[in-house]
């Protein structure tokens, strides 16, 4: 029995300290995803050991799995890029930012959970993090619309590439409504971005319009007497982003003749969120300046 109890003594010895003195753990802002949105990982590594650590010098000092609620292993696509080499003082916390989405294939509606794996290479030692649960789901579709892609300066005329615009709407941390920018093929099977315009209410619909250059342009309500206007390139970047409020007259998208889309009606408020950035001047000191009605704005070109 003595020799039992040593051989315990000694396994919990040489298995303790590392976990003790060094932890892992997997944050997200956000329990629910869309497919192909981005999953913006967070592992939290705190070191309590009384000595530095010098992490990030090798391809695996961070490594990650994925598992299906059904604990079937999620195939990998590619390693997720960690590397770049820090030192992590005693008694500090560092943490690493990922995207998983284009490194893992959980892209199937469900329930899934990520582990992270710490290689401590001095020590010769793994610390694997508890596991973080997060849902892929569906999302609603709320408007969609094939669109060809222009050319770019100086290209033959070459049959055009055609993608779509989709429109989707679901819950993001449960109790507040968000808005979806899907950018796909043409036939809505791969995903080139998913890309979170903003939050809206739940009582109103996006009014969306393409414009001749194949932009997409989005006008929403995000609160209750409140306007976001947000214009997209082919590339599902954001080239334009105001905010207008009701102000004597519903905000609307007003297309012209030459196919140009502007936003009629309401009254537009600078905002530090604008893009373009807006100047200094145009902000006050406490922040934005009341709103003003404002001639029509018609959104850069590509």
């Amino acid at each position: 029995m003595k020799q039992i109890g040593l051989w315990l003594g000694l396994l919990l010895t040489a298995l303790s300290p590392a976990s003790a003195q060094v932890t892992v753990e997997i944050t997200q802002d956000q329990d629910q995803f869309l497919p192909g949105e981005a999953i913006i990982t967070a592992v939290r590594i705190t070191n309590r050991s009384g000595q530095a650590l010098r992490l990030g010098a090798e391809d695996n000092w961070l490594t990650f799995s994925v598992e299906s609620g059904d604990r079937e292993v999620v195939p990998k696509t590619g390693d997720v890029p960690v590397t770049g080499e820090f030192l992590l003082p005693s008694s500090k916390v560092g943490t690493k930012r990922v995207d998983l989405a284009p490194y893992f294939s959980a892209t199937i509606p469900g329930r899934y959970s990520v582990t992270a794996t710490l290689r401590i290479k001095d020590w010769d030692r793994e610390i694997t993090s508890p596991p973080r649960k997060f849902d892929i789901i569906e999302g609603a579709k709320l408007w969609e619309q094939i669109i060809g892609v222009p050319k770019s300066a100086g290209a033959t005329n070459s049959t055009p590439e055609v993608r779509k615009y989709i429109l989707q709407q679901a819950h993001y941390l449960k109790s507040q409504l968000r808005l979806y920018l899907r950018l796909t093929d043409a036939s809505g099977a791969k995903a080139f971005r998913v890309v979170t315009i903003g939050p809206t209410v739940s009582f109103g619909r996006p009014e969306p319009q393409v414009d001749k250059f194949s932009n997409l342009h989005v006008l929403y309500q995000d609160q209750p007497h409140a306007f976001n206007y947000t214009v997209f390139n082919p590339d599902g970047d954001v080239i334009l982003r105001q905010t207008y409020d009701y102000l004597g007259t519903r905000p609307r998208l007003q297309p012209d003749g030459d196919g140009k889309i502007a936003v009629a009606g309401g009254a537009r408020r600078i905002t530090p969120n604008d893009i373009p950035t807006p100047p200094p001047e145009s902000l006050s000191d406490d922040g934005p300046k009341p709103p003003v009605p404002s001639p029509e704005v018609t959104p850069p070109k590509p």
